[in-house]
């Protein structure tokens, strides 16, 4: 049931947001000159999988977990985009395409040993990984891994439709949160 809505309201949302897409594609042109942002992570089973963002940050930024990016690398576009959600847009197409689900455990990248640990004795890579969930509502983001598995585990635990409506609700009300950025 849980894949059915994540097609449905992928497909809404990408309808809906279409012409903003289109605005924030040519702004990050005009920006970076390279707007779409890859970058491979680990997703269900620790199969890799590409997630598409929009860049925020400098094109020569260090490939590494947005808490250990330094804050010079985002740019002004960036900080906006990042603020307000908008540089998630892109994740639709992976929600639509099966490598992500709405709600599920953030994708980490492949050297967060230590997260990669932590989850993997949690059973957190038997699910796909979410835009939100649990630990996003709760500010729980990727510099404390061993929280942040246990947060992933409690919210993989009790995932229900209910659940998954709710945190989505919780997310677009502004209540979701994104990894925060090093101040360096």
């Amino acid at each position: 049931m849980i894949r059915f809505f994540d097609i449905i309201f992928s497909l809404v949302g990408i309808v809906i947001l279409c012409p903003i897409f289109v605005i924030l594609l040519i702004a990050g042109y005009f920006d970076t000159r390279s707007p779409i942002f890859c970058q491979e992570r680990m997703g269900k089973n620790k199969k890799p999988f590409n997630l598409f963002k929009f860049r925020s940050m400098n094109i020569n930024a260090k490939s590494v977990a947005t808490h250990l990016a330094s804050h010079s690398d985002v740019t002004n576009y960036g900080k906006f985009i990042r603020k307000t959600k908008l540089d998630e847009i892109p994740q639709l197409f992976n929600v639509l395409v099966g490598d992500m689900s709405f709600v599920g455990p953030r994708p980490n990248l492949f050297n967060q040993d230590e997260l990669i640990e932590k989850r993997e004795k949690l059973g957190v890579y038997m699910v796909k990984p979410g835009i939100t969930g649990l630990s996003q509502i709760n500010k729980i983001d990727m510099s404390d891994p061993k929280r942040l598995a246990h947060s992933d585990e409690k919210m993989i635990q009790n995932l229900s439709v209910l659940t998954y409506l709710i945190y989505l609700f919780k997310t677009i009300s502004g209540n979701g949160f994104g990894d925060r950025i090093n101040n360096k």
